[in-house]
């Protein structure tokens, strides 16, 4: 009996070369083995295409005692829900859950709780785009915040989204 060959580990699944920047990539399930430069081409086009361009969150300083303000739209000036991504990437959600029906699919996203490993506890929320099964009508989804910008662009940009989708 020969040993088995371990073909998977270790290897980037994009340009098969091995290294240390090497691992498991994606924060909710895993979506890939990739190195550094390989996930940052891939995840970066995901962003562009899903819409997830929002910059990372800043951490607050804990010595810091300015008062801390929410995150607003700088379009429109609207409350906004910054949230990372699956794949390491930022993106403004609306602050309410409505209809599937009332959002573009292009705009429907969920929130997924992540557990600390080997635990129950919550340690982190993450959006995850809604595709491949589409939601029922009725079934609540947190619509990224361009689909209900009042924004002149993004209203029309909206519109066009809908009007697409039942063509």
């Amino acid at each position: 009996m020969g040993a088995t060959e371990d073909t998977g580990q270790g290897l980037c699944q994009s340009c098969h070369t091995g290294g240390p920047t090497v691992r498991e990539r994606g924060r909710v399930r895993l979506m890939a083995v990739l190195c550094d430069s390989c996930w940052n081409a891939y995840a970066n086009q995901l962003a562009i295409e899903e819409g997830a361009t929002a910059p990372p969150q800043v951490e607050p300083d804990p010595d810091d005692v300015t008062p801390y303000e929410p995150v607003t739209c700088g379009d429109c000036g609207a409350a906004v829900r910054h949230y990372p991504t699956n794949y390491d990437r930022w993106v403004y959600l609306a602050v309410d859950d409505l209809p599937a029906k009332d959002v573009a699919p292009r705009y429907r996203w969920r929130l997924q709780t992540i557990v600390g490993r080997h635990s129950r506890v919550p340690v982190d929320i993450v959006a995850v785009r809604i595709r491949g099964i589409e939601p029922l009508p009725s079934d609540a989804v947190r619509p990224a915040h361009r689909a209900v910008c009042l924004n002149p662009e993004a209203v029309q940009e909206a519109e066009r989204e809908r009007a697409a989708d039942a063509e």
